[in-house]
């Protein structure tokens, strides 16, 4: 048979390919994934697990005139080689490239901007209302994870639809799998119900008995999946209004195309639960999903291959051994994760302290205010949790744990620009977000070394500490092994110099220290974004000309306007020079690329201060 993807510029006409056809275009998107996030890196395991679902929603439904939100977005890669982008792939997540995940700007078919889990239902509900508003005939399609539906807005959205009269379908995509493994009571519910003894009895009737007389295997097939969904008739997503349907095998064509069909006829909203495998077609993702959620470049043939280099230590390693040690120390630590174990470095944790060691699924708001409840009876929680995911428990932060004045401490991984996932990851907004928050402080470390410290300075309070600290390595400074702690509130002169002093917030002390010499400037670590060590920032004002502040996060209402706000009150006019993230969304890219485009390398910074108040 001749290749089909190249043929294909937009899924018009895989709406008129026949079963045989589908599977083959399956086949050549899968191949397609593989080789091309073999090359540039990115999301693996989720895609593909979704191409026959993917081929499918494309072959039954209409788009993009039907509207497919997907939650996440990690998993869209069939969808955007589907839609028009194949050539584009070997540009994924690179600067000027097309994004990991759905955005409105690169294509009508993505119909919604994601990246953030479970708010596929909702957006999709919009739309389905917003057609029915306008008199225009459509179908709106959420395809959300097990994982994403964890979250407690999924179930609100969930609440709301059922008693909408819509034309909107919610697909489950139960792949047992999200970043980290499922956890709760609602996956729990997921595999008892796949896992039941009339299940595996009607499977194996039919691979012993009836394969040899395939129309009989085609009916059992059938009265399996019907029997499925009377097995438990009154289903949980019943319960919330919605005619549920499943589970099927999300692999399996034969199935899934009907069964849409079907669906796509039917009035009210409509449910239905596909089973689907991470890393599908792919032997290594199958067996190992977690390694292969998010991989680099790797040879398809050899699969991922641990280097032999001498890496630095990450600051989440840091953060990890921190943490165990501490536990080691203080038998009150608890650690909370929001169902990033792998990524915010708790894996040794769960494994040494399980007892001690929560992981409440895609639940950012419900993790907050259980750490407060934790935190009432007199353990000291550790919230690991990215910057960018903290903002979704924003209401949490300051009605249940600043309120109350509560000693949680937030690990915030991924501060700052975190490169190839762009925007919607980036953690540019906790230095503002944070700081305006009575009783909270915020730690801004310069280094491995010093985020160690730091993290014991905050856990050492009696009120909540964020500590804000990037993703991937940072200078290399190699931690102490104690938990020796740094000055509260305080920070220090790394670099004497004349006339200008360039004041960090974190990591960019590095470069500013480069930037400094043929300045010839002042430089101070500040460290603490809030308290501000006022007291170092105007014997520094008053002895220099002017005063440029750096931080990789964002200057509106960031640390840079806490500097300007002590000079006010001081009543200490001073030029200042803010230097930081504009106002804008940064997209994907390499982050020492993307940090240079904006000017916070060390050329950046030595550019905008000459620039701006000229050299010595």
């Amino acid at each position: 048979m001749a290749p089909l993807l190249p043929t294909l510029h937009d899924p018009s006409p895989i709406r008129k390919y026949d079963r045989a056809q589908l599977r083959q275009l399956s086949d050549e998107v899968r191949a397609c994934v593989l080789d091309n996030v073999s090359r540039t890196g990115g999301h693996l395991s989720s895609n593909l697990g979704t191409v026959e679902l993917t081929v499918a929603l494309h072959h039954v439904f209409n788009t993009p005139h039907d509207r497919l939100v997907w939650d996440v977005g990690h998993q869209t890669y069939p969808h955007k080689i589907l839609t028009g982008r194949r050539e584009r792939m070997p540009t994924l997540r690179q600067i000027g490239g097309i994004s990991g995940f759905p955005q409105r700007t690169e294509s009508e078919y993505d119909t919604f901007g994601t990246a953030h889990s479970s708010t596929s239902i909702s957006a999709a509900l919009g739309m389905a209302m917003a057609a029915k508003q306008k008199g225009e005939d459509r179908h709106t399609v959420a395809i959300i994870g097990d994982g994403a539906l964890t979250a407690g807005m999924a179930f609100e959205a969930l609440n709301n639809a059922g008693v909408c009269d819509c034309k909107l379908l919610v697909i489950l995509n139960d792949n047992d799998m999200s970043i980290s493994p499922p956890v709760g009571a609602l996956n729990r519910y997921l595999a008892q119900l796949m896992s039941g003894n009339f299940y595996a009895a009607a499977k194996n009737v039919g691979k012993s008995v009836l394969r040899a007389a395939p129309p009989l295997f085609e009916l059992a097939k059938r009265f399996e999946q019907h029997a499925k969904g009377m097995v438990v008739p009154a289903t949980l997503f019943e319960q919330f209004g919605f005619n549920y349907v499943g589970p099927i095998d999300g692999h399996d064509l034969e199935s899934l195309v009907p069964t849409l069909e079907n669906l796509k006829h039917l009035d009210g909203p409509q449910f239905l639960h596909v089973v689907t495998k991470k890393g599908q077609g792919y032997k290594l993702a199958e067996a190992d999903p977690v390694a292969y959620h998010g991989p680099g470049k790797f040879d398809p043939q050899v699969g991922l291959v641990k280097s032999t280099a001498v890496a630095k230590q990450t600051f989440t390693q840091v953060f990890s051994h921190w943490l165990c040690d501490t536990a080691a120390h203080d038998g009150r630590l608890v650690g909370i994760t929001p169902a990033m174990r792998e990524g915010s470095g708790l894996v040794e944790f769960e494994q040494r302290f399980p007892d001690r060691y929560y992981d409440v699924g895609i639940a950012e708001q419900h993790a907050v205010t259980f750490a407060a409840g934790l935190a009432c009876e007199g353990l000291k929680p550790v919230v690991a949790i990215y910057s960018t995911f903290l903002q979704r428990a924003y209401d949490q932060l300051i009605h249940d744990v600043a309120i109350q004045n509560l000693p949680v401490v937030f690990a915030l991984d991924r501060a700052g620009l975190v490169g190839a996932d762009g925007a919607t990851h980036a953690g540019a907004y906790d230095i503002p977000f944070l700081r305006c928050i009575p009783n909270m402080s915020i730690a801004c470390p310069a280094d491995e070394r010093e985020c160690r410290q730091l993290l014991t300075s905050a856990y050492e309070q009696s009120h909540p500490v964020a500590v804000r600290y990037p993703r991937g390595a940072g200078a290399g400074v190699t931690p102490n092994l104690t938990l020796d702690a740094l000055p509260f509130g305080k920070g220090e002169v790394r670099r004497e110099g004349k006339r200008i002093a360039i004041l960090a917030f974190g990591t960019l002390l590095y470069p500013a220290l480069t930037a400094a010499e043929s300045l010839d400037a002042t430089v101070v670590n500040m460290r603490w974004a809030k308290p501000l060590d006022v007291d170092l920032l105007l014997q520094v004002a008053r002895t220099h000309d002017a005063i440029v502040t750096l931080e990789e996060g964002a200057t509106m209402g960031g640390a840079g306007s806490a500097v300007l706000e002590a000079l006010q009150a001081a009543n200490l006019l001073k030029p200042v020079l803010l230097l930081g993230l504009p106002d804008r969304f940064i997209e994907h890219g390499d982050p020492a690329k993307l940090l240079a485009g904006i000017g916070l390398d060390a050329a950046g910074i030595e550019k905008s201060i000459a620039d701006r108040f000229g050299r010595a």
